[in-house]
């Protein structure tokens, strides 16, 4: 149990915490804010904690140069290398003779049982009572503090906000950090696009029948006894309703226009019998609207299924062929939780099967490019992965030390949430390294994470992924909430999707965690079921600004979160110089050193408190230990 009253061993244990955060950051290139590092690594004097408050910005940048050729990328050669798959993690050899003694490159991951050690270890800290106790408290403390800084900085800060020239939310980058490409439109924008698409090409081939004969889009619909006239947003009945709450189930029913999979197969799916060609243009109407508003972004999640090993062939093809590029776009790519469906259906054979299918064209494509050409292109745009489906199926939540390995996972039981989450991780940490010693871009790791099921999903989620989506489940878990906040780790939020699916609005603890000073961010999740407007995004900042009474300082707080959560380029060479020409080019540092109020409309007197207050928080925890340590070397050096 934890002394709280004593309060000496706080250093220790949140310094354990934290540091077994950063060991997983760093070991898959992910990123680990360089404030809270400084502290747990007693070197809090490296840097001023205060940067000055005037700090004057350096205006002058490059604006980045639009990609006008996407595609026209230069491919790489082969390195030759040999690829095994080892206990369900892709591992790399430089010959066949190293692959033969089981020899890989020294790439680290951590084990499967290191995992589950480090899990147990954030496990017994949550659950013991009196250090529940004081992270509750501390976190009340944050809540109230901030209340204080309003009444005493509210009118200020909307003064500083005045005083920039152009600059309001309206013309602020904002970056939709967590959104469905099977459902990043509306419902109106989806049923016109079918109306037009079943005018003007009504003898498309689009499908197979029941006979395997292909079938007319104008012959589909016909089968349905319906007509252009007669489609309406009702008929389409594809938004979220009471009827879903706590029905997950109902919800996914509800990607299917008109009730029919064959609509959903034909008009939101990449690979199909045209190619994919409807989802495209669809796909591109939604971009160029984005490019039409300029200052809204978006990450859009496509699937991987793991199901064939063409599937990301299938994907880049798709996405080359049909252009679908946009510069406010990128893409994070989403891998079910549907272990247990595809063995059902005699589509896999064991769980490591699916981690094949999902991991080797990656590494393919990496060390030969010129094997996968298409895909190496595409995977310049992608930024990251994404664990998704229901988290609150029955589960046996506890990973443990007998667990079967992928390749003997034979059963029909899906794997843990964990278990998914542990081996994504550990072969993108492979990838990573892989990739970067080639030059070639890295991924994060950014799942579906908290929104229900067990407290322990949003374990899995502190130690192995950068950024989480929902995190709802943090407001029953006052320890990992507060080590979210000073891990830093950011938090796509979608309370319109959460209220139609497990959590009604007023109960949402948005607000909690953006006054806390949580890294928290507003996204849409899925327009297509949950937003009625041709701009979802700001739909989402509407409500939310009105139920929870957000100032403007507020929304530009939200907006400058998501452009520093998301996976947009952050590089050297203009075209890629986004991040530095969306929010100012010093963003990386902390307080108002990495802040530009004449580009992101925070004042600096908001990011100063932000910085302060965590800089106060990590020093009441570490300050003990530090004194206790500082003691200890006076002891030691008169004893010697």
């Amino acid at each position: 149990m934890v002394d709280i009253d004593e309060n000496v061993d706080l250093g220790r244990i949140f310094g354990k915490a934290l540091r077994l955060r950063e060991k997983y950051m760093e070991m898959c290139r992910q990123s680990f804010p360089s404030l809270t590092k400084r502290y747990i690594n007693s070197n809090v004097d490296s840097e001023p904690d205060t940067p000055d408050s005037h700090t004057n910005h350096n205006h002058y940048e490059v604006e980045p140069v639009p990609i006008l050729d996407p595609w026209n990328l230069e491919v790489p050669e082969s390195i030759g290398y040999v690829l095994g798959l080892n206990n369900g993690i892709v591992q790399v050899y430089r010959n066949e003779e190293a692959l033969e003694s089981n020899q890989p490159f020294d790439y680290p991951f951590p084990s499967l049982h290191e995992f589950l050690e480090d899990m147990r270890a954030i496990c017994d800290m949550i659950t013991d009572g009196p250090l529940k106790s004081y992270c509750f408290h501390r976190l009340s403390y944050l809540s109230t503090k901030f209340q204080l800084h309003v009444i005493l900085n509210d009118k200020r800060e909307l003064q500083a906000q005045k005083s920039v020239s152009h600059r309001d939310f309206y013309n602020i980058r904002k970056v939709d950090t967590h959104v469905h490409a099977a459902s990043c439109m509306n419902q109106k924008h989806l049923l016109r696009f079918i109306k037009k698409t079943l005018r003007t090409s009504p003898h498309d081939l689009v499908c197979l029948d029941d006979k395997q004969r292909p079938m007319t889009l104008e012959k589909v619909f016909e089968t349905l006894n319906v007509t252009s006239y007669d489609l309406s947003v009702d008929m389409l009945d594809v938004h979220a309703g009471r009827n879903t709450f706590h029905r997950f189930d109902k919800f996914n029913a509800k990607y299917n226009p008109i009730g029919e999979s064959r609509l959903r197969e034909i008009f939101l799916k990449t690979d199909n019998y045209t190619g994919g060609k409807y989802f495209a243009q669809i796909l591109k109407e939604v971009a160029n609207d984005l490019e039409d508003s300029k200052y809204q972004n978006a990450e859009l999640r496509l699937s991987i299924y793991g199901r064939k090993m063409d599937e990301w062939d299938s994907l880049a093809k798709w996405a080359i062929e049909n252009n679908v590029y946009s510069d406010n776009i990128r893409w994070l790519i989403q891998i079910p939780r549907l272990y247990d469906i595809y063995k059902s259906n005699k589509i896999v054979d064991n769980f490591q099967e699916i981690l094949r299918n999902v991991f080797f064209p990656l590494f393919e494509a990496t060390n030969d490019p010129s094997s996968h050409p298409e895909l190496h292109k595409f995977l310049q745009y992608v930024t990251g992965f994404d664990s998704v489906d229901d988290e609150s199926k029955p589960e046996n939540a506890i990973v443990h030390k007998s667990i079967p390995l992928p390749h003997e996972w034979n059963s029909k039981e899906n794997p843990p949430y964990n278990y998914y989450l542990y081996y994504m991780y550990a072969n993108i940490c492979v990838l990573n390294h892989f990739r970067a010693e080639r030059n070639m871009n890295t991924f994060v790791l950014r799942p579906h994470c908290g929104e229900a099921g067990h407290i322990q999903h949003l374990v899995g989620g502190y130690l192995l992924s950068e950024n989480i989506s929902h995190g709802l489940l943090l407001r029953k878990a006052p320890v990992l909430q507060y080590l979210y906040y000073l891990a830093q780790i950011g938090i796509a939020m979608s309370p319109l999707s959460n209220n139609s699916l497990f959590l009604k609005y007023h109960r949402n603890p948005f607000p909690d965690y953006l006054f806390r000073g949580l890294m928290v961010s507003l996204s849409t999740d899925d327009p297509l079921q949950f937003h009625f407007t041709k701009e979802p995004l700001m739909e989402e900042y509407s409500n939310a600004t009105h139920i929870w009474q957000l100032s403007p300082c507020d929304m530009c707080e939200l907006a400058r979160n998501s452009v520093l959560m998301s996976g947009f380029p952050q590089h050297e060479h203009p075209s890629t110089q986004v991040k530095q020409h969306w929010v100012g080019p010093q963003n990386t540092k902390h307080g108002t050193t990495g802040n530009d109020i004449t580009k992101t409309n925070v004042p600096d007197i908001r990011v100063a408190y932000r910085y302060e207050t965590l800089v106060d928080e990590l020093s009441h925890i570490f300050r003990s230990t530090r004194t206790r340590d500082f003691l200890t070397n006076i002891a030691s050096t008169k004893n010697d």
